[in-house]
């Protein structure tokens, strides 16, 4: 017992022992400063140190940006920020499917693999996600774009809701016309017979949704107006305008032409649809030549 108390004793000198920390100028020798440290002085300012930064780096991080670094810790904007992308990546994820179905839909319609889209669910009037297209049967008409006549009523144009003004729109092209819009033979455009290389035009300002060869109908530009009204022009001879182009009333968006397997010589066969039915040129536009 009494030999631990010495060696307890001896510790406790050995800390509070004081020494003399001397500064001295190197060339002259002289005692430039000097300090009294012992080696209790040391521990507690180690110990002081220690805790002074570990105090400022713990603020440092609490109370900067980089407390976000931490896994597991992010300030609100953070995770409001990660909120709202993740909306953002959603809607474009759904506005993206969206397209894709608008453009398997117009291509169903060019090829001739839907008869009408019911407006109400139609995914070219961006109302619902679901697009109901009726298949029928493929035939060797000129009109890519069918119809079943038990249903023959629903595409009249007076109740679409639209209410025939001849002229109200620019004329694409002028001549005569060689097959008339005729609902009973499933021929839902005029057909004018044209020159070579006429200039097609658009009927009204929109935006070109589609305009690429087919097969049927060679060179297809169609272009979607106002009030989802689409106008199609087919068997062109070439394209002026690319899909997404914007375009006037009266531009040139193509050339007459004589191309697909449909064709029935050079002239332009041209569509005219209002929020999924058919409507009859003629009643819009006057293609008689001045």
């Amino acid at each position: 017992m009494a030999k631990e108390k010495k060696k307890r004793k001896k510790l406790l000198q050995k800390l509070l022992n004081r020494y003399r920390l001397v500064v001295i100028n190197e060339t002259t020798f002289e005692e430039e400063s000097f300090f009294r440290l012992s080696r209790l002085n040391v521990i507690i300012a180690a110990i002081m140190l220690f805790f002074a930064l570990f105090t400022l780096s713990f603020l440092f991080v609490a109370y900067t940006p980089l407390k976000e670094l931490i896994p597991g810790k992010s300030s609100a904007a953070l995770r409001q920020e990660a909120l709202k992308n993740r909306d953002l990546l959603d809607s474009i994820m759904k506005q993206q499917e969206f397209q894709a179905r608008y453009i398997n839909a117009l291509r169903g319609l060019m090829v001739g693999e839907v008869d009408f889209i019911n407006p109400e669910t139609d995914v070219l009037s961006a109302t619902n996600d679901s697009i109901k297209m009726v298949p029928i049967e493929s035939n060797t008409s000129d009109s890519i774009l069918r119809q079943q006549v038990a249903q023959e009523d629903k595409y009249n144009v007076l109740e679409s809701g639209v209410t025939p003004t001849r002229s109200l729109l620019f004329p694409p092209a002028q001549g005569p016309i060689s097959q008339e819009y005729d609902v009973n033979k499933k021929h839902y455009a005029v057909d004018i017979v044209l020159q070579e290389n006429t200039p097609i035009k658009a009927i009204a300002a929109g935006i070109v949704i589609f305009a690429e060869w087919t097969a049927e109908t060679g060179y297809v530009i169609m272009i979607e107006h106002q009030n989802s009204m689409l106008s199609i022009y087919k068997h062109n001879a070439t394209l002026t305008k690319q899909q997404g182009d914007l375009v006037t009333s009266g531009e040139v968006i193509a050339t007459a032409g004589n191309t697909g397997e449909y064709t029935t010589g050079f002239h332009l066969h041209f569509e005219l649809w209002s929020e999924g039915y058919p409507l009859n040129p003629n009643d819009v536009i006057d293609f008689a030549q001045n």
